[in-house]
């Protein structure tokens, strides 16, 4: 697809979101990030939009892949660890701490109840699984599969457990999975980030690979929604169904035609 003119560079995307790993950033690649997709973000921030990487991971991690990929812009915002936000101030990122401290608070709250049962839920899966078990500073109970179909199974317990404790849900990428706050996703941290930002969700663009990207795909948070070819089979049915854009091209690839798709709409 063409390149955007700059007439049409004010059309309403005024906050773009998007997932890191499978959606903006291939390891292998080089580079990571796109050169077009970078230029891309970089005119519609000119032009006064915002971005948010909404991503998994911590901020060292994050910040090191950012580094390595020798990134031309800044995300305006980061939502890191699928929940805690920060914001670009004065050449770092400082975390809005009503929201993170809010969050921290829920987060150890729900999970007196979880630790309890770490025991019983620990036993299970290492009784059918060779799985690596762990905690860390955002969940008492971390889990990396063997493989994705034994993550299915794992993740399928999981949610099954869940059930017995009030708004705690299952958050996964491939074979990683954690437990977290129902009140606490992609989804609700972009929506935070939109109610600072005073930005409707219908000028918001939002585009993941992953399962843990579906609460941000969603039309009560991003009227604009789009996926890789990469993106697994969940991820475009949930794009596709709202009149999102699935992308025949893999990772950033895929995101800036996305991006190109949703800006040359009449």
């Amino acid at each position: 697809m063409g390149r955007v003119p700059e007439t049409l560079m004010n059309l309403p995307i005024k906050l773009i979101s998007t997932d890191f790993d499978g959606t903006l950033f291939a390891e292998f690649e080089n580079p990571p990030i796109p050169a077009h997709l970078q230029t891309l973000i970089g005119e519609l921030q000119s032009q006064g939009a915002r971005w948010v990487i909404n991503t998994g991971r911590d901020m060292s991690s994050l910040m090191e892949a950012l580094a390595r990929s020798r990134v031309s812009i800044k995300p305006d915002y980061l939502v890191l660890v699928e929940r805690e936000i920060h914001l670009h101030h004065e050449m770092q990122y400082v975390g809005v701490e009503e929201w993170n401290v809010e969050c921290h608070r829920a987060h150890e709250q729900l999970f007196v109840q979880v630790r309890k049962d770490l025991p019983r839920l620990i036993s299970w899966v290492e009784s059918q699984f060779k799985a690596t078990i762990y905690e860390d500073a955002y969940s008492p109970f971390c889990l990396i599969a063997g493989n994705n179909g034994d993550a299915d199974a794992i993740h399928a317990f999981m949610e099954e457990y869940c059930k017995e404790v009030p708004h705690l849900q299952v958050v996964r990428n491939d074979v990683y999975a954690r437990f977290c706050h129902s009140t606490y996703n992609k989804g609700t941290a972009l929506a935070e980030i939109s109610r600072r930002l005073q930005i409707s969700a219908e000028n918001i663009f939002a585009a993941g690979d992953h399962l843990n990207d579906l609460p941000m795909l969603k039309k009560q948070y991003a009227r604009f929604l789009a996926a890789p070819v990469n993106a697994i089979p969940a991820v475009k049915e949930a794009v596709r169904s709202q009149n999102g854009f699935v992308s025949e091209l893999p990772q950033g690839h895929g995101i800036a035609e996305g991006l190109k798709f949703h800006l040359l709409q009449k």
